[in-house]
């Protein structure tokens, strides 16, 4: 268990959810949210850097406030706990996008319809996470050995991932889309950025709709391999909240960036692979060795990085002359 105690008083998690709903609605409503456009990359970029700059600012806000609080050494700790656990989760929401694109890409989506199914595909994926985070919590602080079945379903993932990182998942089999397609009324196209319409009097759903239901199984799915993901750097509900939250509150304007790039980085899902295999193996080995905090944001840093730059490297061969 944490050596240090628990953080996050009631006013702390009722400011950071009404932070995350406010800026949730600006970008609902004052930001074109309403409104079917491309994002470009630069519109991306933009958004990408202001998310991550809220999360490293809301982690100095932290590391001040516990530091009057609690201490320098307790606000050093928590401090480089949300780091790595945002970290961590950052990464593994890459996963995320490339199954998105493949929705996206078999649903033959107009790139000005993504962002609206994204915003509340977002959405979703906060309450669905707040939930699971509030579980495992009590989970790991009840029964403390859940940290081994964490430890072990991470570490059996990871390297499933890596045997199966070629394989390409099939769409058209899925059980759950093939029973939609079979009990609702569909309209032939999109109609527009709605989700269901009314025509000759009756409730019709679109194909947009059925995207947004593949977006939102999907997080479900990888939720289950991120949230006891960060439980191997922290058991701190809020501070798994939070970063987790930042984590999420980012990977829309992530997506947009890689999208038209993802062929570039084709091998960074070894690298997730290898993440999950590292800290599943840390939860494992927890009540033997622990390992610190820093090195394993050393360790996941050095992985994605490293795969990136491996992927950037050979695909500029592969398109280079010969």
């Amino acid at each position: 268990m944490d050596a240090v105690p628990h953080i996050g008083e009631p006013w702390m998690w009722a400011a950071f959810i009404g932070f995350v709903l406010a800026m949730l609605a600006v970008d609902l409503f004052l930001v074109g949210g309403n409104k079917a456009h491309r994002i470009g990359f630069r519109e991306a970029a933009a958004w990408s850097l202001a998310w991550f700059s809220l999360a490293m600012l809301f982690n100095l806000w932290l590391w001040w406030h516990l530091k009057g609080a609690y201490g320098s050494e307790v606000a050093d700790v928590k401090a480089l706990e949300f780091l790595t656990g945002y970290l961590i989760e950052k990464s593994l929401a890459l996963d995320n996008i490339f199954v998105f694109l493949m929705i996206f890409g078999y649903f033959a989506v107009p790139p000005e319809y993504q962002r609206r199914v994204l915003i509340y595909g977002v959405i979703g994926a906060i309450a669905l996470r707040a939930v699971m985070i509030l579980a495992g919590a009590w989970l790991v602080q009840e029964f403390h050995w859940i940290l081994y079945v964490f430890g072990a379903f991470l570490v059996v993932t990871g390297v499933r991932m890596l045997m199966f990182a070629k394989a390409e998942p099939d769409l058209a089999s899925n059980p759950l889309l093939k029973w939609i397609r079979r009990h609702m009324r569909l309209t032939p196209d999109y109609r527009g950025e709605k989700f269901r319409v009314t025509e000759n009097g009756v409730r019709t759903f679109t194909p947009l709709f059925l995207v947004l239901v593949m977006i939102e199984l999907s997080d479900l799915f990888f939720a289950v391999d991120s949230i006891p993901a960060i439980f191997a750097i922290t058991t701190d509900p809020f501070i798994v909240f939070t970063s987790n939250i930042f984590a999420i509150l980012g990977l829309r304007a992530m997506y947009f960036i890689l999208a038209g790039m993802a062929d570039r980085f084709h091998l960074l899902k070894y690298g997730l692979a290898l993440v999950l295999v590292f800290v599943g193996t840390k939860m494992l080995i927890v009540d033997f060795f622990k390992i610190p905090v820093g090195l394993s944001l050393g360790i996941v840093g050095l992985i994605i990085a490293g795969f990136m730059f491996a992927s950037l490297w050979l695909t500029r061969k592969q398109s280079g002359p010969g």
